[in-house]
């Protein structure tokens, strides 16, 4: 069975362009790329990466599970030269799960839907984007309604490549 599933891909290390189409493509070989939105960069989220960061969110189709899509995305950032050193730091990639379909999960190594995606403009401006009227599972609120409530009011602008 295939699971619609929106994953937010960004970093602010490196060539960040690059990196980024690098995640998408590697992201879509465990699933089928339905949409993508337009590409923002945006302001460092938490008060400990210093760089703004180009972020993206897409819709995949996939058959894999959370689990085993978690594990995927985290080699992925591996791959891409990501190290943990610094809990919300710079960092050359990260892949967050932001819904799986209407799942509610609530384990140790992963909550779905994601748990600050209500409080993150860089998160609700590209979802709304490509998802306006999706409804939260947990919330009961669109994504249109929950970035219009959202009181993160940091800057959120497309990227333009010149």
């Amino acid at each position: 069975m295939f699971e619609k599933v929106v994953l937010i891909v960004g970093g602010n290390k490196g060539d960040r362009m690059k990196l980024l189409n690098a995640a998408v493509e590697a992201v879509s070989k465990f699933g089928k790329l339905t949409l993508k939105s337009t590409v923002y960069e945006t302001e460092a989220w938490g008060g400990v990466a210093k760089g703004a960061f180009m972020n993206q969110v897409i819709e995949i189709r996939t058959a894999y599970s959370p689990v085993e899509l978690l594990a995927f995305t985290q080699q992925i950032e591996i791959d891409l030269g990501r190290k943990r050193e610094e809990h919300w730091g710079d960092r050359t990639m990260d892949i967050d799960i932001i819904f799986y379909g209407d799942q509610i999960i609530d384990t140790a190594t992963l909550q779905i839907p994601h748990p600050f995606l209500s409080e993150r403009r860089f998160v609700l401006v590209p979802l709304a984007e490509i998802l306006p009227d999706f409804i939260h599972p947990v919330f009961g609120k669109s994504s249109l309604q929950m970035l219009e409530e959202c009181d993160d009011k940091s800057e959120v602008r497309e990227f333009k490549v010149l």
